[in-house]
C-alpha cells in the first residue's frame, strides 16, 4: 500500500484517541469543496450543471481552516470543481498543512504547470492528478481532447519538482480488467505514490447514466484486476481491507459519517456526491443525521455505491479491530 508510515501512524493515534473518548462515530477525512466551478465537464460528475451565481460561489480561507478545525479529521481531501481555480487555494493548503494534515490537492491537471510556483513540497501534501485511464478513455470521460496528454506533463513535472503525488482513477462500465491493469502499470512507471480507485457512483447529479457498473459486476472486475496483479508492483492508497472489499472478499457497511463534506452551502448529509440537506455546523451533521438511512440496503440511491467515500472508514476500522489479519494482508499481494 502506498499510505506514509508517518500517515498511518498519526491516523492510528487519532482513531485510539477517538475510541477511548467513546466516540463510535468520527470523520477520517474531510471532503472540503472550497468551489464547484471547473474547467471540465466530466461524464460522472454534475457539479457544473449548477446556476452561474453557484459556480461563482467560493469558501473564504478562514472558513475552510475553520472547518478543519471544527472536524478535527487528520486527512483532508481538497476537491471541486477544479480546485486550482480557487485563487485563495496557495494559502488554504499552507494553512491546512500548518495543522498538520495531511492533504489531497485534487485537480485534473490543466491548471497545474502555471500554478505550481505557488506550492511546496512537504510530507503533508499530496496532489491527487483524476484519470480515469489512458488517453482515448480519459479524454471521452473528461469531455476534451488533449486532457490525457496535459495530465501527463503535469505529473512529470510534480515528480521532477519533488512533489508527491497519486492518481485518482474511477472505473466505469466497459473497461476490461486486462485495460485496467495495463493503466496501472502505465502510473506507476510515471512514479505515482499510489493509486485511489473506485467504480463510478451513479449518484443523481450525475449527467450520463450509461457508464456506471452494478455492485455484481464491479466486485467481478475488481476480482479480475487483482488476479492479474499478483506479480505486478502496484500501490494503492487504500487499506487492504478496502481492496478486498471492491473484489467481493469482505462486506462492510457504508460509514459515511467516517468522510465528511463540507462545500459552498455547508456540511453534506451523507456524503460528498450524495446530498440529502445540508446542516450549518459539524456538530449538527454528526449528531442530527439519521445515518441508518443512508447505504445499501437501507437506501436505494445508495444500493450500487462501493466507493472509498463510504467504506474505507469501514474497512480501517475493521483493520485496527483486527491487525494480525492487517499484518497478514500486507504481506501478500492482492488478489
Amino acid at each position: 500500500m502506498a499510505i506514509p508510515l508517518i500517515q498511518k501512524l498519526r491516523i492510528s493515534r487519532y482513531i485510539y484517541r477517538q475510541k477511548a473518548a467513546g466516540r463510535s462515530r468520527f470523520p477520517l477525512v474531510l471532503m472540503l469543496e472550497p468551489l464547484y466551478r471547473c474547467n471540465l465537464a466530466c461524464a460522472g460528475c454534475g457539479k457544473i450543471s449548477w446556476p452561474e451565481e453557484v459556480l461563482d460561489r467560493r469558501l473564504s480561507v478562514a472558513q475552510c481552516l475553520a472547518a478543519a478545525e471544527e472536524c478535527g479529521a487528520p486527512v483532508v481531501s481538497i476537491a471541486g470543481g477544479e480546485s486550482l481555480i480557487h485563487d485563495d487555494l496557495p494559502q488554504i493548503v499552507a494553512g491546512l498543512t500548518a495543522q498538520k494534515r495531511f492533504v489531497y490537492l485534487c485537480t485534473n491537471g490543466i491548471l497545474l504547470k502555471r500554478k505550481l510556483a505557488a506550492y511546496r513540497p512537504s510530507p503533508y501534501l499530496t496532489f491527487s492528478i483524476h484519470l480515469d485511464g489512458f488517453r482515448e478513455l480519459h479524454d471521452r470521460i473528461v469531455g476534451k481532447d488533449g486532457v490525457f496528454d496535459t495530465a501527463v506533463r503535469a505529473m512529470q513535472l510534480l515528480k521532477n519538482r519533488g512533489f508527491r503525488f497519486t492518481i485518482n482513477c474511477t472505473v466505469f462500465n466497459g473497461v476490461s480488467a486486462v485495460q485496467a491493469g495495463e493503466f496501472f502499470d502505465f502510473v506507476m512507471h510515471l512514479g505515482a505514490e499510489g493509486i485511489t480507485v473506485s467504480p463510478g457512483y451513479d449518484y443523481p447529479g450525475a449527467p450520463q447514466k450509461g457508464i456506471f457498473l452494478k455492485r455484481p459486476e464491479s466486485k467481478q472486475l475488481f476480482r479480475e484486476v487483482f488476479r492479474l496483479g499478483r506479480r505486478r508492483k502496484w500501490r494503492f492508497n487504500h487499506s487492504r481491507f478496502f481492496i478486498d472489499f471492491l473484489s467481493g472478499k469482505r462486506v462492510y457497511d457504508c460509514a459515511p459519517w467516517s468522510t465528511v463534506t463540507r462545500n459552498i452551502f455547508g456540511w453534506q448529509r451523507p456524503c460528498y456526491l450524495f446530498a440529502d440537506g445540508y446542516a450549518a455546523s459539524f456538530r449538527a451533521l454528526m449528531e442530527e443525521t439519521a445515518w441508518e438511512r443512508y447505504g445499501p440496503g437501507n437506501n436505494p440511491q445508495c444500493e450500487h455505491c462501493m466507493l472509498h467515500s463510504g467504506f474505507e472508514g469501514t474497512a480501517v476500522m475493521d483493520m485496527m479491530t483486527h491487525p494480525v489479519q492487517a499484518l497478514a494482508g500486507y504481506l501478500k499481494p492482492p488478489g
